[in-house]
């Protein structure tokens, strides 16, 4: 008899998660503490030498986020996890394991406008440079690549406008190209959306949004595939060369199918720092249990509202790709087959500043920069998250200045219509 394979559901509740030894404690146990005793001085050297797996210390593995790391890994089908402080802290340790200064990464222009600005700026600090490519003109990621290219970045459904991204056609460009592609995967969740089963090499989410969904803690993770070949070319030589601080350990010939996910704990949060506390591993972990629940509400909510608003005489537009007549609705059958997801973006034809009287009118909608809480929310990025980038920068991230961006909750659908309609009318 084979054993059986268990569902998303089940997964999402179980994977990772034993009843603590100890105490029988059912719940994944918070262990808040720094460090951790060693049996002996033979068994430290052993965990400081990557000998062993165990743990140390906070800032590098905590049995919480061990659960949470695990937890997610199964439900992306990759190998192995690491949890850290916040998405973009994910972005950085992805990017320092690839990225020596001078080297270039391509990445879609459709991204959170955060993205786009630390792209733009902060990672120039470290000498990595972004190109832009136009996820409606794929072969622009082609032409975008040179010798220089370390990876190829995209989000599944990028943050404001909903946008389905071809992940399977940018993945074959990345084979190609012999350079991991890098999927974002926070607004669609493994629940409507596993991008290593098209292409992708290394997944990352924000847990602040879908995946915690409660609003209430900060958290990133990196997910590794175990698809690529980090010794190729020696263009990796965090992975393929041997480390000097681990007595010359070469860690993809060690660890194999999650070397990656192993350089980013121990050679970039060991020594950037940015850590995820158990507390908030605990708070992702107990809504990561509803997740399949909540996304299809998100989703069933989101379509009834998209619909509503396409027929509304003070909207211009709808973008939203559940909708039959969208552009990217063919992409969203393909990669999100149980729904498109809860973000998305609509004009108001009376511009910047119908935007920003919406935004003030609204009573069951929370007026906040985030997305993806049980709550519904709802803003006008081109005044509050994109505000930072250049009109032509808003307009090509989808955040122009008539767009609004909601994030649908898992409230009665009837009564989210019912504040937009009000707060339309006023």
């Amino acid at each position: 008899m084979t054993e059986r394979t268990p569902g998303f559901s089940t997964l999402a509740i179980h994977a990772g998660a034993q009843p603590d030894p100890t105490t029988g404690a059912r719940a994944t146990p918070i262990y808040q503490t720094t460090s951790f005793v060693f049996d002996d001085v033979d068994h430290a050297a052993s965990l400081f030498g990557l000998q062993a797996f165990g743990n140390i210390y906070t800032r590098i593995g905590n049995p919480t986020c061990a659960v949470l790391e695990e937890r997610v890994a199964a439900l992306e089908g990759g190998t192995a996890g690491l949890a850290v402080a916040s998405g973009h802290a994910a972005q950085v340790l992805v990017m320092h394991a690839l990225m020596t200064p001078g080297d270039e990464f391509v990445a879609s222009k459709k991204l959170y406008g955060g993205s786009i600005n630390q792209f733009n700026h902060s990672f120039k600090n470290f000498g990595w440079n972004v190109v832009w490519a136009d996820p409606d003109d794929i072969g622009s990621f082609e032409r975008a690549i040179t010798p220089k290219t370390k990876a190829i970045f995209i989000e599944s459904i990028a943050n404001p406008g909903g946008v389905i991204t071809d992940i399977e056609a940018i993945g074959n460009i990345a084979r190609r190209a012999g350079v991991p592609l890098i999927v974002d995967n926070t607004l669609a969740t493994p629940y409507l959306c596993r991008p290593i089963e098209h292409g992708a090499d290394v997944v990352i989410h924000s847990l602040t949004k879908f995946l915690g969904g409660h609003g209430n803690s900060i958290g990133g993770m990196i997910v590794d595939a175990g698809t690529f070949n980090w010794s190729r070319e020696g263009r990796y030589p965090m992975l393929s060369e041997p480390r000097p601080e681990y007595q010359g350990i070469v860690l993809h010939e060690t660890f194999g199918n999650f070397a990656f996910a192993i350089a980013c704990r121990v050679l970039g949060l060991r020594d950037l720092g940015p850590a995820l506390s158990p507390f908030n591993a605990f708070l992702i972990l107990t809504g990561i249990e509803t997740l399949s629940l909540r996304m299809q509400k998100h989703c069933d909510n989101a379509k009834a509202v998209a619909e509503w608003l396409a027929a509304n005489k003070h909207v211009a537009w709808v973008s939203y790709p559940g909708l039959a007549g969208d552009r990217y609705h063919n992409l969203a059958r393909k990669y999100c087959p149980k729904g498109a997801g809860a973000v998305f973006t609509f004009g108001l034809k009376g511009g910047y500043e119908a935007g920003v009287k919406l935004v003030s009118n609204v009573k069951l909608f929370s007026h906040l920069a985030n997305i993806g809480d049980t709550r519904s929310l709802i803003i006008h990025p081109a005044s509050t998250t994109h505000r930072q980038l250049s009109d032509a920068q808003k307009v090509q991230a989808g955040a122009g200045p008539d767009v609004v961006r909601l994030s649908i909750g898992i409230e009665d659908k009837d009564d989210i219509i019912a504040d937009l309609e009000q707060a339309l009318a006023a």
